[in-house]
């Protein structure tokens, strides 16, 4: 006889460019979660893809990924399906990255080094449709509602990065940068290499895009 009270599993769509990690994430969620992975993707692009057309519970998204960022696949997919529970899973917990994803729909943020039994928990309350997140950024949550030092876009980069990206955003080129800035084009080119690293963008196209959906370069 059928359990009346038993429930299906929670249906989970992974998302991580590794598939090494992938491997793993599934033999925990269905061999100790009870849950079934009903997909994987490598990519944002195949995650949107894949969450439309299989229809997952949760979404354990990574956020740095080849093309189209974790960011960006959170967002297209909550426009899509606002009761989509994504599950953020990275080794990102800087304020920008944490306070892109909330923003983005994300309703879950977990660091990859969070232990199994509490990366299930999470899974788990995400599919109820609670917002969970890791001790580490629960702090950064805290503090940011306090009205702590995590002010003004982009806290992570310095003062010189904020002006050179403001530029960058304003359509300057390195060497117009350079001059404005009466810096080296070597110079330049260091600061954004260090602002697409700590933005976690592939490129100057994803950081002014970045850059102003936050008011720089106006």
């Amino acid at each position: 006889m059928t359990d009346p009270v038993s429930e299906p599993p929670i249906r989970v769509l992974l998302v991580d460019d590794h598939p090494l990690l992938r491997h793993g994430l599934r033999a925990l969620l269905e061999q100790v979660g009870g849950a079934e992975v009903v997909g994987e993707a490598g990519d944002g692009d195949e995650a949107i893809a894949l969450a439309l057309s299989l229809a997952p519970d949760v979404v354990v998204m990574d956020l740095v990924m080849p093309g189209t960022s974790g960011i960006e696949a959170t967002r297209r997919l909550i426009d899509r399906r606002p009761d989509l529970g994504v599950l953020v899973l990275t080794m990102s917990e800087d304020d920008a990255s944490v306070f892109a994803a909330l923003r983005a729909g994300a309703r879950g943020y977990v660091l990859k080094g969070t232990g199994g039994s509490e990366f299930i928990a999470a899974v788990r309350s995400v599919a109820r449709g609670e917002a969970v997140y890791g001790p580490a950024v629960a702090r950064r949550i805290r503090r940011f509602m306090a009205g702590g030092p995590a002010t003004g876009p982009f806290p992570e980069l310095t003062q010189r990065e904020r002006e050179v990206l403001d530029l960058l955003a304003s359509g300057r080129s390195n060497p117009e940068i350079a001059r404005m800035l009466f810096l080296s084009q070597k110079t330049v080119k260091n600061h954004l290499t260090s602002i697409f690293a700590k933005l976690q963008v592939a490129d100057r196209a994803q950081a002014v895009v970045r850059a102003r959906r936050a008011g720089l370069g106006d």
